[in-house]
């Protein structure tokens, strides 16, 4: 799924269960790394949320996006935070599970 300045929020207040939203560029190695990696991986999370930071400068702003690919866990409309971690399946699936016991916050 792919969100924009006009939709994210609406989209993703309204979405159930937990969504991995990453924010990626097309000139960026690594993001294109995950555009094929993510989609493949078994991970606790519902659906997968894409933003393009070149062409969504508001949500990169309001996000505080210093590099990519940068992605960070929402459940249930609820802002769980950013996900340090690298692209592999074990790690990111660790780091989701310790994001969601995290007190939830507002979408930035």
């Amino acid at each position: 799924m792919e969100l924009t300045d006009f939709d994210a929020d609406q989209r993703l207040l309204a979405l159930p269960g937990t969504s991995l939203v990453v924010f990626t560029s097309d000139g960026c190695s690594g993001c294109r790394t995950a555009r094929r990696l993510l989609p493949g991986m078994q991970l606790p999370i519902d659906q997968l949320c894409w933003i393009d930071a070149g062409n969504n400068g508001g949500l990169v702003e309001r996000y505080g996006i210093f590099h990519l690919p940068s992605l960070f866990v929402v459940r249930d409309g609820a802002f769980h935070g950013e996900l340090k971690s690298r692209l592999s399946e074990g790690e990111l699936a660790h780091h989701i599970r310790l994001a969601l016991m995290l007190e939830p916050d507002e979408l930035p």
